[in-house]
């Protein structure tokens, strides 16, 4: 049957749940509480941050915008006893740049003119350009003024300068060898610089600012790092530079005329010990030591040893005479004779000399008889008391001792030999310092590169009444008839000895090549200068030591006498040069 629409059952309808209204407190608690969480995320980050990563952030933020500035310290000036400037530190630009803060790198143009300026190639500059690991790097160091001037006018970000010192000689090659040279870091290499480096550096201070990020400094941090510098202590040397260019220019005539491998002159004051000057050829500029080798750069007055020839005469003498041996008066049978089968003999046959003869002949036979009067061991003290085989202390850095083998292996012939200079060695500042205890009477003094305001305590050596006795006799070498007449110097009375050495090559001994030496001091009975000359291996116009240094010696110590305003002693003989006046 049909049930009829209005008869259908109706379906009831689903009830719909009623959607709580929300209201405005609660989106604000939301909110709120969203932010809350938010907050103590980042609180427990910068905690995190501050506690277990403060040590690494706070080195990284140094990195970029705390830096450390170096306050050079100056480097002690060094001058000559009377005031002259032979070394000193002067301000210069070293350009650096940061490569890890530039953004933007310089244009080809830009590159190619820096690159000009500095000398480098454009391919150099952008690798340390593109070194983005890199806060600070050098470009070129110690530019001049007008240089960093051209380089500003390029307008180069990332580029800064940064001021040091730089070591400058303003004599040149003149006290090179004294003196020496620094490296770039101002830290010295060779000579006085080096042996004197803890008094003369200083101690570098120590600024910290804040920058930007262009590397500008915008401000000073009050840190205790911060540190003035201290200055190097100055150093006034005994060197006089009037002498000491006297010497120089003398001293190179000389190896040029004897066409020489080298040669070396030192001056000392008799009576103090001081070094008025000392001079090596060949010589090199300390501004530029690179362009220099070893040969040019070696001091040799003070590092090489020579073998001085008859210049030792003096002391074998002075030996005998002090021990009251032998006396002025006595004479000696000079002609030659043997030794263990090696003859002794003189350059001229002498049949009777006596003391002042033996002097100014120059007699091997005399001096090695004198010298046989004592015993190896006897003579051993005499000549390491006077300096042979021992340090003096100089204060130069690679001073040698000189050589002076042990008593004990002496053969005969050996000490007669040492007697007239050989098979003992010493360097000519030695053998300089040697004569000291002639011009002091009998006391040798200390030598000293820097000026002395008290004069120093000698050691004595022989009597007083000895050394004037030999002084006496050494004015005979410079007379007629003596061998060193070359060294005379008119006006004065000098006391001087020469010394002509063949030179040992491989063990022996060889007649081509020779070391030619000339000491000698003025006046002769107050002594105030001591020069000592040695040239080696003169190749012309003569090998001895009277024809090749002698004439070096009497320029620089006639020069020397006047320079220090020392008065004749003796009439002058050398005729006044008259000016003719045109009418």
């Amino acid at each position: 049957m049909l049930i009829k629409n209005e008869y259908k059952p109706q379906m009831l309808a689903k009830p719909v749940k009623e959607k709580k209204a929300i209201t405005s407190d609660g989106r604000i608690y939301l909110v709120l509480g969203a932010v809350a969480v938010a907050f103590g995320g980042l609180l427990v980050r910068g905690v995190y941050l501050q506690t277990s990563q403060h040590a690494f952030l706070k080195n990284q933020g140094d990195q970029r915008f705390v830096r450390t500035l170096s306050l050079p310290a100056s480097r002690g000036t060094i001058t000559d006893r009377n005031g002259a400037t032979l070394a000193l530190s002067a301000p210069t630009e070293s350009l650096y740049a940061m490569p890890s803060e530039i953004d933007e790198m310089p244009t080809n143009a830009q590159m190619e003119k820096l690159a000009a300026i500095l000398g480098m190639s454009v391919e150099s500059l952008q690798d340390k350009f593109a070194k983005k690991d890199k806060d600070f790097i050098y470009l070129k160091r110690q530019l001049s003024k007008e240089t960093a001037d051209k380089i500003a006018a390029l307008g180069i970000k990332g580029i800064g300068f940064q001021k040091e010192l730089k070591r400058h000689y303003p004599m040149g090659n003149l006290f090179a060898h004294v003196i020496g040279f620094t490296n770039i870091d101002g830290k010295g290499q060779e000579g006085l610089e080096l042996s004197r480096e803890d008094s003369l550096r200083g101690t570098n201070g120590a600024k910290v600012v804040l920058r930007d990020n262009k590397g500008n400094i915008v401000d000073s941090l009050d840190s205790p790092r911060n540190s003035d510098p201290k200055n190097g202590a100055d150093m006034v040397l005994s060197l006089d530079q009037r002498i000491q260019t006297l010497a120089y220019e003398e001293l190179n005539k000389a190896v040029e005329h004897h066409k020489a491998k080298a040669g070396m002159v030192v001056v000392l004051d008799a009576q103090t010990g001081e070094i008025l000057a000392l001079a090596n050829s060949p010589a090199y500029d300390p501004n530029t030591p690179g362009t220099a080798d070893s040969e040019q750069r070696r001091n040799r007055a003070v590092t090489d040893m020579i073998e001085p020839g008859s210049a030792m005469k003096p002391f074998t003498i002075a030996k005998a005479l002090d021990s009251g041996k032998v006396s002025v008066s006595d004479k000696f049978n000079t002609l030659p004779y043997q030794i263990n089968g090696a003859t002794v003999r003189d350059t001229h046959v002498y049949p009777v000399l006596d003391l002042r003869g033996i002097m100014q002949k120059s007699s091997n036979v005399g001096t090695s008889k004198l010298s046989a009067m004592f015993n190896p061991k006897e003579m051993y003290d005499f000549y390491h008391e006077m300096g042979v085989g021992v340090r003096m202390h100089s204060g130069f850095p690679g001073e040698s001792a000189g050589l002076l083998r042990n008593w004990k292996k002496w053969q005969p012939i050996e000490q007669a030999t040492m007697s007239f200079g050989y098979g003992l060695q010493l360097s000519l500042l030695q053998l300089a310092r040697s004569y000291t205890m002639l011009t002091h009477d009998g006391e040798l003094l200390p030598v000293s590169f820097e000026k002395q305001a008290v004069a120093p305590k000698g050691h004595r050596v022989i009597k007083a009444e000895t050394a004037r006795q030999i002084r006496e006799m050494m004015v005979s070498v410079t007379e007629p008839g003596g061998t060193g007449t070359a060294g005379a110097v008119d006006g004065f009375d000098v006391g001087a000895k020469t010394g002509t050495a063949r030179k040992l090559v491989n063990g022996r001994y060889v007649d081509n090549k020779h070391s030619a030496t000339f000491v000698g001091f003025a006046p002769a009975k107050k002594p105030r200068v001591i020069v000592a000359v040695n040239v080696d291996e003169p190749t012309t116009n003569g090998y001895y030591g009277g024809v090749v240094a002698g004439p070096v010696f009497k320029q620089v110590m006639g020069g020397s006498l006047n320079i220090l305003g020392v008065s004749p002693t003796k009439p002058l003989t050398a005729a006044v040069p008259t000016v003719k006046v045109k009418s």
